[in-house]
């Protein structure tokens, strides 16, 4: 696509590490088949559907993505969104339902293509780490509910509302299985030990095999040891949705929610570790890496897609820093369709809840939380806030208060720029004088003040009563000059909101000049009528010593 950087494939893989990104892959391959079939069924699909989107959309992802670690793929809140959807359309399970399924994800990855044709992904950089934290948080901890109900062997919705998921769990504590938490603490227990001991080994793994091999020789189905149970065989097929325009139209809403919730969450983790471990990513590329993956998913028989907070964090923990772990992900996918899904139905649901809840602890955010509330209150209220809604109402609604947020936050800021009186009268100002050497220079009946920020509709009102002040707490003003250095641009707002001021400065016989003033503003400024016949001067001492040469001093 026009604009995009060009992106080598693997990037970060060498000599030396290569052995533990494919121990990592493993590791990924092991994780994300249990868990895509779940997800599966918690949309209303077969489980095959959830094992395609590890094939094909996997390999188209992993191969456009700028991300180092980010792994695709649906999860739980995308499966959840499907299954609301698309549930007063069609019967789940049937064709209809699995045929709309498909032309969901087409119409994702249309949208993505379109975010990233028109370079949207500056939208990640638009939300501040509260709002990251916060938001990131919230999911992480409605995933890690439905694991703790994992290692319980504790059955809840896993694809209802976070609140329904805690009292589903509360409620249903009487009914733990205690084989299931057994094998979820020893889990714990060798993972958070071996990740101390040796962090290259692939402990998950070992879990797993462990875990089966448990289940199996001891007959713990019976017992009530919840398990994969029984998977069909078969490579994905190249299909495509055929479905009536109006059918289309039905589903723009729904696609739009997804890509929404997927460009969130996706860019917010995808730029979360690329700032932890030191590498750059490109919004855009990854969201036109989102939007061919969904529609390879819609072609080939899986659902709508993104990106995945959970298997990303394991992936992080094993040291894994390519996207090679995602290419073995989808070619041992791959081979198991055709030759071993029988292998997945001992597989028990407490230890993949224990790997995933362990993997999913550092996204909780504690101590980012208590690192912002040292440092900044206001910006603890909005991490908390972007916490909460994204974990008591949901993804979407996550989504637009972070936006709100992140305006609010910036209009605060925009409204309350530095405005530095550098010289006020007889009297030296707040800020010394860019080109003054040390001790100032005064200029008895000028007043210098500078604006450190564009002039628009937020800081117009502030500025000229700033402005205001100033003159009336100096003696004898007669001339005022506006250091515009740091002033980049101006809208009609800020213009009209300056137009006042020189009329009331003209009210009360101070005549206006200007310093410092950028080129690349300066015809902006002629334009909206600011810059006239006032004085301009190149500096704030030129200004000085034009407009008081005998007092000077």
């Amino acid at each position: 696509m026009p604009g995009l950087p060009a992106q080598r494939p693997l990037v970060g893989l060498t000599r030396g590490n290569w052995l533990r990104e494919v121990t990592a892959g493993v590791t990924l391959l092991a994780i994300a088949i249990p868990l895509n079939i779940g997800y599966a069924q918690i949309a209303g699909l077969p489980p095959t559907a959830g094992l395609y989107a590890l094939v094909v959309p996997t390999i188209v992802y992993a191969l456009a993505v700028s991300s180092r670690q980010l792994v695709v793929s649906p999860d739980a809140a995308a499966a959840a969104l499907v299954a609301s959807s698309l549930g007063g359309l069609a019967a789940a399970g049937s064709a209809d339902y699995g045929t709309l399924a498909l032309a969901q994800a087409i119409l994702c990855g249309v949208m993505f293509l379109a975010m990233a044709y028109f370079k949207l992904g500056f939208l990640a950089n638009f939300l501040s780490k509260p709002i990251l934290v916060g938001f990131v948080g919230g999911l992480a901890l409605d995933i890690l509910v439905s694991q703790i109900a994992k290692m319980l062997g504790v059955k809840i919705d896993s694809g209802g509302e976070f609140t329904e998921k805690v009292v589903d769990l509360v409620s249903g504590l009487g009914t733990t299985n205690l084989w299931s938490l057994a094998i979820a603490a020893v889990a714990v227990l060798i993972l958070s030990v071996g990740r101390r001991l040796a962090r290259a080994v692939p402990w998950a793994l070992i879990v797993l095999i462990l875990a089966t091999v448990l289940v199996v020789a001891a007959n713990l189905v019976d017992t009530g040891v919840d398990v994969l149970g029984e998977v069909p065989a078969g490579p994905p097929a190249l299909t495509w949705p055929v479905i009536s325009w109006s059918s289309w139209l039905l589903l723009v809403p729904s696609a739009l929610a997804l890509t929404l919730v997927t460009t969130a969450e996706g860019l917010l983790v995808s730029r979360s570790y690329a700032e932890r471990n030191g590498y750059r990513t490109s919004p855009n590329r990854d969201l036109f890496a989102f939007g061919l993956g969904n529609i390879a998913a819609g072609a080939s028989g899986s659902f709508a897609m993104g990106s995945s907070t959970s298997r990303t964090a394991a992936m992080d923990q094993v040291g894994s820093r390519t996207q090679l772990p995602s290419l073995i992900l989808a070619a041992g996918t791959l081979l198991l369709l055709l030759f071993g899904t029988a292998l997945l139905a001992d597989i028990p649901s407490p230890a993949i809840g224990a790997i995933v809840g362990v993997a999913i602890l550092p996204l909780l955010g504690i101590r980012e939380f208590a690192a912002i509330w040292r440092a900044d209150r206001f910006e603890f209220a909005i991490a908390a806030v972007c916490f909460l809604v994204t974990l008591l109402v949901g993804s979407i609604p996550g989504i637009v208060v972070a936006f709100v947020l992140a305006l609010i936050n910036l209009a605060k800021r925009a409204a309350n720029p530095a405005i530095d009186v550098l010289e006020r009268g007889d009297t030296p100002g707040e800020s010394l004088l860019a080109e003054a050497p040390e001790g100032s220079v005064t200029a008895p009946g000028v007043i210098v003040i500078r604006l450190a920020a564009p002039l628009f509709f937020a800081n117009g009102a502030v500025f000229s009563q700033a402005v205001q002040r100033a003159v009336r707490a100096a003696p004898d003003v007669r001339h005022l000059v506006v250091d515009m250095e740091a002033v980049t641009d101006i809208d009609v707002t800020g213009a009209e909101s300056f137009a006042a001021l020189k009329g009331w400065l003209d009210a009360q016989h101070v005549e206006l000049g200007f310093s410092r003033v950028r080129s690349d503003a300066r015809a902006r400024l002629v334009e909206l009528g600011i810059l006239g016949e006032e004085r301009v001067f190149p500096t704030n001492r030129a200004a000085l010593e034009a407009l008081a040469p005998d007092r000077t001093r």
